[in-house]
């Protein structure tokens, strides 16, 4: 990318999204196009068609997208199929119309069949059934993956597709109800600190494994593929480790000094049993993540008391 070329980064205020603000800019990137959702509707054919042919964006970053955890996907499962194939539909399509020189587009391991090997390579793909709890999401972005490659066959677009494992960080989502497992860990855990709750319930048994990386990790990472990599196909961005519920909410007890119980309702359900991607194509690529855990999670924790309601009810 050129540093004067045009970057339009689509869900820029996220915390992917502002993530890849904050290391284009560091890289001397200065010329960025953005828009709020209050200001353009990705979801509005004739918006973005609009949008696009005034903007004239050289290079793409879609990081928007209707975003949850379990209870959310679970519970709008009709908004999260209809936005995420809008939006990406649009910004896609519009992206072609207006010669966009490259287009990144971002999604999930969710994509990826609920009893799939372990680690999960990017070859497993559509080789077995989804986890039916967000399952209209992973569908979603299954169609962003092959929406980029058959504009790359059939029109010669250089888009790809870059699959990020559980991400947490600055500007998380930290809604009491709509959150992602490990932002909903940490108000939970410092509001039963403050509030002297003896005790904090985490749903299922703790026995399912997941991996996190540092939305500011990813953001290095798809700079780096962006700059490197212009093949078909997607590639798993993550770490390579994971770790049980269990020992992530002792570590983020830890993190918060929460002194009370942690109890496990096994009433609750689990979601897939494993979720461990297989990094060894971004590893070859040149590429590996650098902040442990730990380092991760004291961040994002000190993001949320400096924020503190202005994030929590988003």
């Amino acid at each position: 990318m050129e540093k004067d070329a045009k970057i339009y980064i689509a869900g820029h205020r996220g915390m992917v999204g502002s993530a890849i603000h904050r290391k284009l800019e560091k890289e001397g990137f200065t010329n960025f196009i953005t828009r709020t959702s209050s200001t353009l509707d990705l979801r509005s054919q004739q918006a973005v068609a609009d949008f696009f042919e005034q903007e004239k964006p050289d290079y793409v970053f879609l990081a928007a997208a209707k975003v949850g955890g379990i209870i959310a996907n679970n519970t709008y499962r009709a908004e999260f199929l209809y936005d995420n194939l809008q939006i990406q539909n649009n910004v896609i399509h519009n992206s072609y119309l207006n010669g966009v020189k490259k287009l990144m587009f971002l999604g999930s391991s969710c994509i990826y069949p609920k009893m799939a090997p372990q680690p999960l390579k990017e070859e497993y793909l559509l080789t077995g059934l989804l986890e039916e709890t967000n399952e209209p999401y992973a569908i979603a972005k299954i169609a962003g993956i092959k929406m980029c490659d058959a504009y790359r066959a059939q029109y010669g677009c250089n888009y790809i597709s870059a699959m990020p494992t559980n991400l947490y960080g600055y500007n998380d989502n930290y809604h009491p109800q709509n959150s992602h497992v490990l932002p909903a860990m940490i108000r939970r855990f410092h509001e039963a600190k403050e509030q002297g709750i003896p005790t904090v319930t985490i749903w299922g048994t703790g026995s399912p494994k997941r991996e996190f990386l540092f939305a500011d990790d990813l953001a290095e990472a798809c700079y780096y593929l962006m700059q490197n990599y212009n093949e078909a196909g997607l590639v798993n961005i993550g770490t390579g480790e994971d770790l049980s519920i269990k020992d992530l909410a002792y570590l983020v007890k830890e993190i918060t000094e929460y002194t009370g119980e942690i109890d496990f309702d096994t009433s609750k359900p689990d979601g897939t049993p494993r979720k461990l991607m297989d990094v060894t194509k971004l590893t070859n690529a040149g590429w590996k993540f650098h902040t442990t855990l730990k380092e991760g999670i004291a961040l994002a924790y000190q993001d949320y008391l400096t924020k503190g309601a202005l994030v929590a009810e988003r």
